[in-house]
């Protein structure tokens, strides 16, 4: 039985650390983006001022927040967590609920930092089918990524691997790579760089649902078999001499989370360990006008 977040502190303490990571996340995109217009009339300078922002404060928050929720920050994620079974709908409709909770906080507190309205309606289109396949492709790809730590059990690398993503596909795809439906929210929220006026909001969500499907086959289809994982657990663990009476590291609780997602029988699984220690993330800027 799930219990409701109402009566679990555990729970409630997740959904926190989920709200607060997405609301720090789109005030970073949003925030920078306003920096970056008011440093540069240089579109590309600023959009790599938006980028390096945004990856940086993607990796620190997935650093510090993965051991509490498991830093999904966004609802393609979770969604992606919950068709793995490694949530039940509730929690993870909670889950989702604080990210785009956050999302609205965190676009008026970097609109509130620049002496902006809180909140006022995007007025920047975003449409096109190039833009929508670079929707698909952003989110599929980081659906994978995550996916991919989860089964090798290489959730420490998050902080590094999920911000390379979204680094990358800011300036490969035509979209900048929103890749977070509350994030895309959120923009729709700010009149500035990198806003999305309502009108594209929906198409961006639907082509970045799509992208999660597409991500979900593909962690399926290159996940590696049960004894190729065994293997290399093992040889890990063998590299790691054990000290005094304790266990090697490789054997510590904090590698047995690690290995959650790859669905080992009798561990329990919910959104913070579905793709443990892993994050959720993506966001990033407004592509050039």
């Amino acid at each position: 039985m799930t219990t409701s977040a109402h009566t679990n502190p555990g729970m409630r303490r997740r959904l926190a650390a989920e709200g607060i990571g997405t609301a720090l996340l789109v005030a970073a995109v949003v925030g920078s983006g306003i920096m970056a217009t008011t440093l540069t009339s240089d579109v590309a300078l600023a959009l790599l001022i938006n980028a390096v922002a945004t990856v940086a404060a993607l990796g620190a928050l997935i650093w510090l927040l993965a051991p509490v929720s498991g830093a999904h920050f966004n609802p393609v994620v979770t969604l992606a967590t919950l068709a793995r079974g490694g949530a039940a709908p509730r929690e993870a409709a909670a889950y989702v609920a604080a990210h785009c909770a956050g999302a609205v906080v965190g676009v008026a507190l970097a609109n509130a930092m620049f002496a902006l309205p809180g909140w006022e309606s995007s007025t920047t289109a975003r449409a096109g089918v190039g833009l929508l396949l670079g929707e698909v492709v952003a989110t599929a790809g980081l659906v994978w990524v995550i996916g991919t730590l989860g089964d090798r059990g290489a959730g420490r690398l998050a902080p590094l691997l999920v911000p390379a993503w979204i680094g990358a596909a800011y300036f490969f795809t035509a979209s900048t790579s929103f890749a977070n439906p509350a994030v895309t929210l959120g923009r729709m929220l700010t009149d500035s760089f990198a806003g999305i006026a309502p009108a594209s909001v929906l198409p961006f969500v639907g082509a970045q649902l799509v992208g999660a499907a597409v991500g979900v086959a593909a962690t399926a289809l290159t996940r590696a078999a049960p004894a190729t994982q065994a293997v290399t657990s093992a040889s890990t663990r063998s590299d790691e001499p054990a000290r005094g009476g304790e266990p090697a590291r490789g054997d510590a609780p904090a590698q047995t989370e690690h290995a959650l997602a790859a669905g080992h029988p009798g561990q329990s699984r919910h959104p913070s360990r579905a793709f443990p220690t892993t994050p959720a993330v993506a966001a990033s800027a407004a592509p050039t006008p």
